[in-house]
């Protein structure tokens, strides 16, 4: 029981973490968003260099929004062939939970290799002229944070 209760505990933390940082993407997203908008109009001139922010932003919460959706289980799912084969829907959701953690695992460990090579070639952004790998970094981490909801639901399941 207290096991349990510990998992729930962590699960807990795991979703407020993720709410925060989707709630912390959007609230930027639109004051960045809002702000080349004002300036535009009333001075014709964009800032293109959000361009750069805008996407890191949308690439974090669309993420961290996939983890938060396996963690739910509101991932989009095509149940056709499960729902006419009731007895399959366990192996098949098994099968599904594992691939999704041979792909976001395999991402991790690309997206790893990737920030590594920014960071050692000293690759810069285009238009901020930041170091890349402050953008790339963020990829294997959020990719490992899906793992662990991915593991989280298969051993949920294999009880």
């Amino acid at each position: 029981m207290a096991r349990e209760d510990e998992e729930t505990r962590g699960e807990r933390a795991l979703s407020a973490f993720e709410r925060l940082l989707m709630a912390v993407s959007m609230g930027l997203l639109c004051l960045i968003t809002m702000a080349n908008v004002l300036v535009r109009y009333f001075t014709d001139i964009s800032f293109a260099f959000t361009e750069e922010i805008s996407i890191f932003l949308m690439v974090v919460m669309t993420l961290v929004g996939a983890s938060h959706a396996f963690a739910k289980n509101h991932h989009i799912a095509i149940t056709y062939f499960v729902d006419r084969k009731p007895h399959l829907r366990l192996a098949a959701r098994r099968f599904a939970i594992v691939c999704s953690l041979a792909m976001f695992g395999l991402l991790a460990v690309l997206g790893t290799k990737m920030a590594w090579d920014d960071y050692r070639f000293e690759v810069t952004t285009p238009s901020l002229g930041v170091p890349q790998w402050w953008y790339t970094a963020w990829l294997p981490a959020i990719c490992l944070l899906i793992v662990i909801r991915l593991a989280m639901q298969l051993r949920r399941g294999a009880r």
